[in-house]
């Protein structure tokens, strides 16, 4: 019988994040001890205050249908949040809020792109990426940054990937998986490329923009380089920083005829987020910001612990990562070893199967990341997950051959 699918979902992958993370609670509920670092969730809670503002909302019947767009509440929150971290002015009309970041990204993308049109997607990258570029029926151009570079594109290669056809450079930063910062001055090299080629738009996406470990403000394209600023979609969101991952609320900022192309796809689709999500966003960005020191520091101890353990291990080379809550270690030493059950590991996705079944420790291989021959941790999980998680991983390597 032939499949009422489309093509373009036909060949769509589901997010590797999730399947490995679905693998490991399967496992976990079949009895084995299991530590789940797949999933780049905080496993802190949601802030008081921004709890009580959601219950708030319920109780005065904040219940109902929102404008597309958002709530002009929110609306004027994001506009603050704007000016007041980054500088950057905005107008109603050029914010939209969306069913968290992705979804910006994703109607973003179903807006603007064409079916052939090229999309740059600067790799390691988020997983949903290349896939989103596919749905829209675009084409994906990837563009591998490895640990020479710190896992960062060159204008070198952003030049040679741009064709008549490319629509957008995609970049992350922070940036899961590899936790890489892009500088100022890194940004500002690969603006000079774009400005040459006026036809290339650059979508910014800042969800860990709160999680550095860094100094000094951060540096988003449309900051930096106040000319992109009209080619510019600035997205961000409550879910990494406020560990509101299940609210699913982000917000977008750019030109006003690129919004009302997202808000058009966005109100065909799922009309607007959730009401009560929305009351909860403005008491985020406007409320206090005192928890915040306190995550950062957890998250910077907890990779030092896990960068610390990958390179304890012969085979492996990580990186400290700038920002996020990933490490994205090389693995590529380990391939052709074999564990002791006499099964050959040819892949990464060899090692995390691996690392999963016989450990009891679920990761992500770095394929799903488009860059082969590494892992994703994730180490936004309680200290005692990933003690025990190092202990294992390190033990597991032992046994190789």
């Amino acid at each position: 019988m032939k499949t009422i699918l489309s093509r373009r979902v036909s060949s769509a992958k589901p997010p590797m994040t999730r399947e490995m993370t679905r693998l490991g609670n399967e496992l976990a509920r079949a009895g084995r001890s299991i530590m789940s670092l797949a999933q780049g969730e905080p496993d802190f809670d949601t802030p008081l205050h921004v709890r009580e503002a959601a219950k708030r909302a319920i109780d005065e019947g904040k219940t109902r249908y929102t404008d597309v767009p958002g709530t002009r509440e929110l609306t004027a929150a994001i506009m603050r949040k704007f000016e007041r971290d980054n500088g950057l002015i905005f107008q109603p009309s050029e914010i939209t809020i969306g069913v968290g970041s992705k979804q910006v990204l994703y109607n973003a993308l179903q807006a603007t792109v064409d079916p052939g049109d090229e999309v740059v997607v600067a790799v390691p990258a988020w997983v949903s990426y290349p896939e989103m570029v596919r749905l829209a029926e675009g084409v994906p151009v990837i563009v591998p940054a490895t640990a020479k570079t710190g896992f960062k594109i060159t204008p070198e290669q952003l030049k040679a990937a741009i064709t008549p056809r490319t629509k957008w450079l995609m970049l992350n930063s922070p940036s899961n998986p590899s936790g890489a910062e892009y500088t100022a001055a890194e940004l500002e090299g690969l603006a000079e490329v774009l400005l040459r080629n006026p036809h290339v738009w650059m979508m910014s996406d800042d969800i860990y923009e709160k999680i550095r470990y860094g100094a000094g403000p951060f540096p988003t394209m449309a900051v930096v380089v106040p000319e992109m600023a009209g080619r510019c979609l600035t997205i961000n969101g409550v879910s990494k920083a406020f560990a509101m991952t299940g609210w699913r609320c982000g917000y977008g900022a750019g030109p006003v005829e690129l919004i009302r192309g997202i808000n058009l796809v966005q109100g065909q689709s799922v009309s607007h987020t959730s009401s009560v999500s929305q009351a909860a966003a403005i008491a985020a960005l406007d409320g206090p910001m005192d928890f915040l020191p306190p995550f950062v520091e957890a998250y910077r101890s907890r990779r030092d612990l896990v960068v610390a353990a990958m390179n304890s291990i012969k085979g492996i080379e990580c990186m400290v990562p700038d920002g996020a809550f990933y490490v994205f270690p090389n693995c590529e030493k380990l391939m052709g070893r074999t564990t002791p059950k006499g099964k050959v590991i040819a892949t990464d996705m060899d090692l995390c199967m691996y690392f999963l079944e016989d450990a009891g420790v679920a990761l992500v291989p770095g394929s799903a990341f488009e860059l082969p021959g590494h892992f994703r941790i994730s180490y936004a999980a309680a200290d005692a997950t990933l003690v025990e998680g190092m202990k294992r991983l390190i033990e597991a390597c032992a046994d190789l051959r």
